[in-house]
């Protein structure tokens, strides 16, 4: 089993993302420079969207056709999606950031707030 199959396994919940570090912090794909004391503060990371969970949840308001009394299908959940697609380039701040190993590789779940910056091309994930 390759690594994306394992990813598939993972749900990511609600408004987070799951992000794989970048190895060369210092320059985006589309030519970003990213400014020179960031890895120094460690306060700013970046990396691609591998997964990204379902948004915000809406609470669910009946409609006007169904009546308050039947019982309401609990699988019915909404959400407002997220802005961040799997393989975007996230920059975002360490500090709202969880870092985690999967299947000895570094990851970090990000919540949307956290994320400051989202880069977005054709090419997909970098390896």
């Amino acid at each position: 089993m390759d690594t994306n199959e394992k990813l598939e396994k993972l749900i990511v919940v609600g408004d987070r993302v799951l992000v794989k570090p970048k190895s060369n912090p210092d320059k985006t794909r589309g030519g970003l420079f990213l400014p020179p004391g960031y890895t120094e503060k460690e306060s700013i990371q970046s990396g691609y969207v591998v997964k990204v969970g379902p948004g915000y949840p809406i609470p669910f308001l009946p409609d006007e056709d169904i009546e308050p009394w039947k019982k309401q299908n609990a699988d019915q959940a909404r959400y407002m999606p997220l802005q961040a697609r799997v393989g975007d380039l996230a920059i975002f701040l360490q500090k709202g950031a969880i870092e985690i190993m999967y299947n000895n590789r570094r990851y970090f779940i990000v919540s949307q707030n956290s994320i400051l910056l989202l880069e977005r091309d054709e090419f997909g994930i970098e390896e």
